[in-house]
């Protein structure tokens, strides 16, 4: 299981000045493997975990971190030595509040020694309203500690755990312009449809690459009743039939305006907006806020009470709203020109995650509620000093009436798709939207395969004005692909 954000926890430890480093993200995601995994580049490993032990707080009781590691070397028989020992404090979020002030007196008095701190509900633990709810009013090392963001697996790391390094090692290396053979093309379109079914969930990949389908199928349901079991822990105010009501909710609401009613027209929406935003701390969802898109920095144009959700793991998700890889074995393209809103959950989980690892995830879209003109981007990012639009298509082709319109209204440039074709690039394309008005603008179109690379290619065709227009057949002649 390969996992890329272990070369940037590798750079961690080998640094001369470092921070005590905290792992965050969702329960399942794969932090306590991380961990074990760098552990194996030390010659001592000590790893403690507050949810099975809880006499374990009583150790770090001292502010005084030689105390603590003598206290620890007593009890466990495993030498604390600077450089050369890995302190993994697992389960945080039970341990108490004074362990994680320790972080700061580690900082400050041993920094030497590598520790590092994880936890599966530890987003409860590091909100200030919560702990602020619960009265646990510590002190947070506050630039002390440096965080990494874990989130599921992504595409690529899933074809490393099934075997297909050569088709990883392509996709890194495409340039646009290059002509993707048929054979690679159909590969990694098949590849893609099992991805979408069985998800980047480490338990759940790992079951799928060792003993096939069905063994997926049983992790997935397992990791759901996992996080069910979980509900009671995250708040004594929201009751766990709510929580579990609104988890079950997500999955057919992707792709959309979050919609309270939808859930349950009984419900107070201010009661239900409290359980989306416990969902949010555990990171078994997310929203994708509307931002007017205006201009940089993106986030300060976001509504917070308008947004699309995402779900943990779109393999989770098809799980949840009963799709199989049967059926996307049996009718792959047809299903997903039927189901965008799974290819859409599939790109926003890939843009979660696409930024640097110490930073929060999050993904913005665009809508536009005027009466009469409604309209949406799927996604918008933000690239330099430019805001790009980005819009999500599980086949060919499909409308992009929304596009069209963001792309006069905000005077944009430049536009991204991903879509179930191979790559095309137009240096000079047109369009009308609702309205009419026609917009001249440069059009990236990538297929749902290269989500990974996305960033990349977009980067890549946005500061080279000499890229010349390309279609997936060099044989046609250009035509404007976004006339369908």
């Amino acid at each position: 299981m390969i996992r890329k954000i272990s070369k940037k926890i590798e750079e961690w430890r080998s640094r001369s000045h470092r921070h005590p480093l905290i792992l965050r993200g969702a329960r399942q995601v794969g932090k306590t493997f991380l961990v074990r995994e760098l552990a194996k580049r030390f010659e001592h490993y000590l790893e403690l975990n507050f949810e099975a032990d809880d006499t374990l707080s009583e150790l770090f009781a001292s502010k005084n971190p030689r105390v603590i590691c003598e206290l620890l070397e007593s009890r466990f028989d495993i030498p604390l030595q600077d450089g050369r020992s890995l302190l993994f404090l697992d389960e945080l979020q039970d341990a108490k509040p004074h362990v994680i002030e320790s972080l700061r007196y580690f900082y400050e008095q041993r920094p030497a020694l590598h520790v590092v701190a994880a936890g599966s509900l530890l987003e409860f633990l590091l909100d200030a309203e919560e702990r602020k709810g619960r009265k646990e009013n510590f002190s947070m090392p506050v630039g002390r500690i440096e965080y990494m963001y874990v989130g599921p697996m992504d595409f690529e790391e899933f074809l490393l755990a099934v075997g297909k390094k050569g088709l990883v090692s392509y996709l890194q290396n495409y340039r646009l312009g290059d002509v993707i053979p048929e054979a690679f093309h159909l590969d990694l379109c098949a590849f893609l449809r099992k991805y979408l079914v069985i998800g980047g969930m480490p338990a759940v990949v790992r079951a799928y690459a060792n003993e096939g389908v069905l063994a997926a199928e049983r992790e997935q349901q397992l990791l759901l009743s996992t996080y069910h079991d979980d509900f009671p822990k995250y708040s004594n105010k929201v009751p766990s039939a709510r929580l579990q009501k609104v988890f079950k909710a997500v999955p057919a609401q992707i792709g959309r305006k979050f919609v309270y009613a939808r859930i349950d027209s009984e419900e107070r929406s201010r009661d239900l907006a409290e359980a989306v935003r416990l969902l949010c701390l555990a990171r078994v969802m997310a929203k994708v806020a509307h931002t007017s898109a205006d201009a940089p920095p993106i986030g300060d144009g976001v509504t917070a009470n308008l947004f699309k959700p995402l779900f943990l793991d779109v393999g989770l998700c098809c799980r949840a709203l009963g799709l199989k890889l049967t059926d996307f074995l049996a009718d792959g393209d047809a299903l997903l020109s039927n189901q965008g809103p799974i290819c859409e959950q599939f790109v926003g989980q890939h843009l979660l995650y696409a930024g640097a690892e110490y930073e929060e995830p999050i993904a913005h879209c665009w809508m536009r509620e005027a009466a009469k003109s409604q309209a949406e981007v799927d996604y918008v990012v933000q690239l330099g000093a430019k805001i790009v639009p980005v819009e999500v298509k599980g086949g060919t082709t499909g409308s992009m009436k929304g596009l069209h319109l963001y792309l006069n209204e905000k005077h944009a440039d430049f536009a991204l798709r991903f879509n179930a074709d191979k790559p095309s690039y137009l240096a000079n394309a047109h369009a009308k939207d609702v309205l009419g008005r026609e917009c001249e603008f440069r059009f990236l179109s990538l297929p749902l395969y290269m989500v990974c690379e996305g960033p990349r290619l977009l980067l890549s065709a946005h500061e080279d004005k000499s890229l010349a227009s390309f279609t997936p057949d060099s044989t046609l002649e250009l035509v404007d692909v976004l006339k369908s």
